[in-house]
């Protein structure tokens, strides 16, 4: 479980891409599942085989947008 989630770029089985609070931040695992999601109390939960945790610039709490993807 997760707190503090602001905002989620992606999710798939191998890989969870979100940005909270504190920064961005990669799970990565295997049969990896988002059981729960509520962006308005910022709580996540992940179900799996958690093998990874990714923490990314932590002035980035947002997606970047098509011309910040340009410059990153």
């Amino acid at each position: 479980m997760l707190t503090g989630v602001t905002d989620v770029e992606s999710f798939d089985e191998k890989q969870v891409g979100l940005y909270t609070q504190l920064g961005e931040l990669t799970i990565r695992g295997k049969d990896l599942h988002v059981s729960e999601m509520s962006l308005e109390s910022g709580e996540l939960s992940v179900e799996g085989e958690i093998q990874a945790l990714i923490y990314g610039d932590k002035d980035r709490t947002k997606k970047l947008g098509f011309i910040g993807k340009l410059f990153r």
